[in-house]
This record gives structure tokens, C-alpha cells and sequence, in this order.
């Protein structure tokens, strides 16, 4: 892992369950394995997991988790296998709405247009759900309470 090669291009997303890194990664790694082949590490942003297991057990064999605090996207998560080579994955934020992850999951997919990052895919996510929150509230005459904006901000969504 190299700061400097840049912003990486996305392979696609993954959208945890919960913020509990030692099961949602056995959890991924144990359905990617026999896909991808053999997956021999994986790296992660610490930011936004409070747990960080230096190793899973994935179908059998031992994986090593790495944590990156600058090298890595915060919003991202980098699998690696021997058959497969380097899969970088945007990592969607498991309190994130339906409808959002479906976008996030979309464009961390897609293969057209110019490569992006996970941390661009995210803020351009929080920016279009600001303003049609921001058109909600237009519409409804000031109907949202400021608690309800201050819910959604907590939340992430």
C-alpha cells in the first residue's frame, strides 16, 4: 500500500451489517474466498470501526487485517487474493438507507464514466441527500423540526 499511486479505482462495495469488523469481515471474506480464490490479507481504514482483529479465520486458513491510517480510503476496504490480485471496495456505512446504498452500490460498480474514489462516492452520496432534504424542507414550509435534520446528520444518512 503506497500513498503515492494515487486514488485507487473501485472494484465495487460492500455494505456491513454493523460496525463489528472481526464478524462482517469473516462474513465477507468466507462468501469472496472461493469466488476470488484464497484470500491472503485485507487491508482497512481504522476510522470507523472500534474493533480491529489483526487476523480472521476464513474457510480454514488464517487471513492477516491490516490498518492504514493514511495510505488507505477511509471509505474503503482492500482485499487480496492469489488468483484475483487487489480488490479495493467502497465500504458503505452500515446505518446507511436502502435507497442510498443502492446509488453507492451502483457506482462503486459502474464502469463507465471516470474512476472514483470511495471518499468521492460517499460525500457526492451526503451531498445529494443534504439537498433534497434542504427541498423537503422548501416544500413543506419549514414542516422539519431542526431535531429531525440533527437525527439525520447523526446518523449519516
Amino acid at each position: 500500500m503506497s500513498s503515492a499511486a494515487g486514488p485507487t479505482e473501485l472494484d465495487g462495495a460492500w455494505w456491513p451489517r454493523s460496525r463489528d469488523l472481526p464478524s462482517e469481515l469473516s462474513a465477507l471474506a468466507d462468501v469472496l474466498d472461493p469466488l476470488w480464490g484464497r484470500i491472503t490479507r485485507i487491508a482497512v481504514a481504522p476510522r470507523h470501526w472500534p474493533t480491529l482483529p489483526p487476523q480472521i479465520f476464513v474457510n480454514g486458513h488464517v487471513v492477516k487485517v491490516g490498518w492504514f491510517t493514511s495510505e488507505l480510503d477511509p471509505h474503503g476496504i482492500t482485499l487480496l487474493s492469489y488468483t484475483a490480485g487487489r480488490w479495493d471496495l467502497l465500504v458503505i456505512p452500515p446505518e446507511t438507507g436502502a435507497s442510498s446504498a443502492a446509488r453507492l452500490m451502483a457506482a462503486a460498480s459502474a464502469d463507465t464514466g471516470p474512476p472514483t474514489t470511495a471518499t468521492a462516492l460517499m460525500t457526492a452520496e451526503r451531498a445529494r441527500h443534504a439537498r433534497g432534504a434542504r427541498a423537503v424542507e422548501g416544500r413543506s414550509g419549514g414542516a422539519l423540526s431542526s431535531h429531525g435534520r440533527n437525527q439525520q446528520r447523526a446518523v449519516g444518512t
